[in-house]
């Protein structure tokens, strides 16, 4: 019960972290993060694009390097081909810094 709540805690503020990384393309409205299972399920509205796009993040690892905190995503999957293409080529096996904040709540 307690991860339950830690992980709607964590999904509100970062689908507030990354709205304001992604502001330019559009708009996360909905995302979710399973700590336990280390997925994460993204519903996003996206400019030019009529129906929203769905982002799963099937799985990741935290690292640390010293002070500093990065998330590496090691599989991604999307509801559209075009998406999955990007994922594939820019996201798949790479890590990204995230606060640390971000870190300890996935």
């Amino acid at each position: 019960m307690f991860t339950a709540a830690k992980d709607a805690l964590s999904s509100q503020a970062a689908r507030q972290y990354v709205n304001g990384l992604i502001k330019r393309y559009g708009e996360v409205v909905e995302l979710k993060i399973n700590s336990k299972a280390k997925s994460v399920d993204i519903v996003c509205t996206l400019i030019g694009e009529r129906e929203p796009v769905a982002v799963r993040v099937d799985s990741y690892r935290i690292e640390k390097d010293g002070a500093r905190c990065f998330v590496q995503l090691d599989r991604c999957s999307s509801s559209r081909p075009w998406l999955q293409n990007v994922l594939e080529d820019h996201a798949h096996g790479r890590r990204f810094e995230v606060p640390p904040w971000a870190a300890s709540a996935l």
